[in-house]
């Protein structure tokens, strides 16, 4: 059971983070990159990942299509996450807290140059509730109609939320009326400065759409290129491959910082990493103290300071600091912080020991043994898995890690499979609420945990108005998170776009919806 945390640490922040000489010349030969140049109307952007299908309303809920300015929703969050007018100029609610209508903009344009009407929206508001599962578990309605530029929303019961609720992705108005195209392979029609050409999980060629109705898109052309590894997309952006890369790990940031021709824009995400807990009767961690012990022997502070170089803010609460929940309080109140002391008691006290002296605590015969899948894509979730599999076995638990892309970890979050599931997940799904009860109200995920007292502040939240009120039902939710741990949060990211300097505005927002955007422009501004 002796281990050497240093050592780990840095055998981990080798393996994830070497700079390596393969693709930056051997040696301390420095790279010449020369001027690097953006093709005159082009632009080519690397990313994780794309989707499997284009379909707005499939699994991919619509989030790749407003990321890369295909589609846009009533509303959107500017970056102190306020909501502000998008598609809709204004929006207003009944006496009887049932009625939302919103007033689309009168110059808003399908990219098949349709007119955006308050009856188109309102169609595309009902084909997301008829093809996406998700729709339904946000709120329900009686009716969704459209009047002139008018969309009226009458919901079964009060929805506070709603104008946050439809500035998610999953929301984005596409239009219904075209009947002829395969939106499986094709995508729908949306609203915003590009269309789609052609698609493929590895590469997407969009489109200017000349029938934006919010000024002329700057490119006529744009390639999404899917180069999972962080060190591949920092490569292919430093040979001039391409000309933006989104989310380059903090590793290979130096690499752009001191480059004049490159442009780094960074902030501090509404986002987590967390790790999904299957607490279901019969499994393992179905015993509270196994998943406190877990979490205590976590040194999450190390992992984002040290490992991560600050550029991402140690885990605790579940909702980011950003979002100004009363986060320093939140974290001053869990007891579930680094302390392997207090991890071995607890195991203890559940009964596990190490009675054979081979490392590993045991009982009736078992070694206490996880499962810990992740995106290997992703090297920050390495870092992550590497670091709880390492911690984890100085305290007598054995991590096994495994492999699986983001598709697959989706299917372990829904079927509640795999001990733990590491996931970078958004916590602002239009509003921070429907994010909470996603994961953790009974009944929303496989996993199979249940809290009534989360419950029953979950349901005075559905139902409350006032911004105060809501807010400090949020804090009494999180304290039952935290009192309970069916999930452990590793931190939340500051998120970022490297791009050349000869583009301009290609700036990363708060909430991550926003990439591609009609802002991005050559800095010359000399496009046609």
């Amino acid at each position: 059971m002796k281990s050497n945390w240093k050592k780990s640490a840095g055998t981990i922040l080798a393996a994830l983070f070497v700079m390596g000489t393969a693709g930056c010349g051997g040696g301390d030969k420095k790279v010449d990159t020369g001027k690097v140049t953006v093709a005159k109307n082009s632009l080519k952007v690397g990313v994780a990942d794309f989707t499997e299908s284009p379909e707005s309303a499939g699994n991919n809920l619509g989030l790749q299509f407003v990321r890369y300015g295909i589609g846009e929703t009533l509303i959107k969050f500017d970056k102190n996450m306020n909501v502000i007018p998008w598609l809709a100029e204004s929006w207003k609610i009944s006496g009887d807290k049932l009625i939302w209508t919103f007033k689309i903009k009168d110059k808003a344009t399908f990219s098949s140059g349709n007119k955006v009407t308050g009856d188109a929206a309102a169609k595309s508001l009902r084909r997301t509730f008829e093809k996406a599962a998700l729709a339904k578990a946000v709120f329900e309605y009686d009716s969704i109609e459209g009047e002139g530029q008018n969309v009226i929303i009458k919901t079964k019961y009060p929805v506070p939320a709603l104008p946050k609720i439809l500035g998610d992705p999953l929301w984005m108005i596409t239009d219904t009326s075209i009947k002829d195209r395969d939106n499986v392979k094709m995508g729908p029609v949306g609203t915003g400065p590009y269309t789609v050409k052609t698609f493929s999980k590895t590469k997407c060629m969009l489109e200017r759409n000349e029938n934006y109705w919010d000024g002329k898109a700057p490119f006529k052309n744009l390639e999404i290129h899917t180069i999972d590894e962080s060190k591949s997309r920092a490569m292919a952006l430093k040979k001039g491959e391409i000309d933006v890369a989104v989310n380059v790990a903090s590793g290979d940031l130096g690499l752009f910082r001191d480059d004049k021709h490159f442009r780094v824009s960074e902030c501090d995400s509404v986002s987590c990493v967390l790790a999904r807990l299957t607490v279901k009767e019969g499994r393992t961690l179905s015993d509270k103290r196994i998943r406190e012990a877990l979490a205590s022997a976590l040194d999450r502070q190390t992992y984002c300071k040290v490992l991560l170089k600050d550029t991402f803010i140690s885990g605790g609460p579940v909702l980011p600091p950003s979002v100004n929940h009363d986060f320093d309080a939140l974290i001053k109140l869990d007891k579930n912080q680094y302390n392997v002391g207090r991890t071995r008691k607890l195991l203890a006290e559940a009964g596990w020991k190490d009675t054979n002296n081979d490392g590993f605590v045991d009982k009736n015969g078992k070694n206490l043994e996880l499962d810990c899948y992740f995106c290997g894509s992703h090297a920050e979730h390495s870092l992550f898995a590497e670091a709880t599999r390492s911690d984890a076995k100085k305290a007598g638990i054995r991590v096994n890690l495994k492999i699986a892309d983001s598709n697959e970890i989706d299917k372990l979050d829904r079927e509640g499979t795999g001990d733990l599931c590491i996931s970078h997940v958004l916590t602002v799904q239009g509003d921070t609420g429907v994010f909470m009860d996603t994961y953790i109200k009974t009944g929303k995920k496989g996993s199979g945990y249940s809290n009534v007292r989360y419950d029953e502040l979950s349901d005075k939240l559905a139902v409350e108005f006032d911004p105060a009120k809501r807010r400090a039902l949020m804090v009494e939710m999180e304290k039952a998170v935290l009192e309970e741990v069916p999930v452990i949060v590793y931190g939340y990211p500051r998120t970022n776009i490297i791009s050349k300097t000869e583009i301009a505005n290609a700036d990363i927002q708060p909430c991550d919806y926003y990439w591609i955007t009609k802002d991005w422009k050559p800095a010359a501004n000399d496009f046609q």
